[in-house]
């Protein structure tokens, strides 16, 4: 922004302080204006498909039906993709989201494991009803 485009006020709590404010005709100030619009709606995009991953990865995690199981395979693929090339990828994503990849990765790969765990404890313990072993009739 050109500093002539560009006035100062001082502001009214803040004898020493000013607020730049910049000049409404200015045709670069509309500019950055809807560039910054249209930033934020591919940054929105960005974190719905990165939602949309994340949600189908825990929700189908311990899938029975194929194609729940399909969902979970397709998140977990993206989600360990290394491909930075292409605009949408995991990568990339959370790359303009300012998160960092590998941590996100670590962390999802972590629960996911936690989740297996626990659930395969949970089928091992024996099933008391009532005062008897029904562990037999679950298996």
């Amino acid at each position: 922004m050109p500093r002539e485009a560009l006035q100062q006020k001082a502001a009214p709590t803040d004898r020493h302080a000013y607020v730049f404010i910049p000049d409404p005709a200015d045709p670069e100030h509309f500019d950055r204006l809807h560039k910054r619009k249209v930033r934020e709606k591919e940054e929105a995009l960005m974190l719905a498909v990165l939602a949309d991953a994340v949600e189908c990865f825990q929700k189908y995690v311990l899938a029975a039906r194929p194609q729940e199981q399909k969902l979970f395979r397709d998140a977990e693929a993206w989600i360990l993709e290394s491909n930075a090339e292409w605009i949408f990828s995991f990568e990339n994503i959370c790359e303009a989201l300012e998160l960092n990849p590998a941590y996100v990765r670590h962390g999802l790969l972590q629960w996911k494991q936690q989740q297996i765990e626990r659930f395969t404890r949970e089928r091992q313990v024996p099933k008391r009803r009532y005062g008897r072993n029904v562990a037999h009739l679950t298996a």
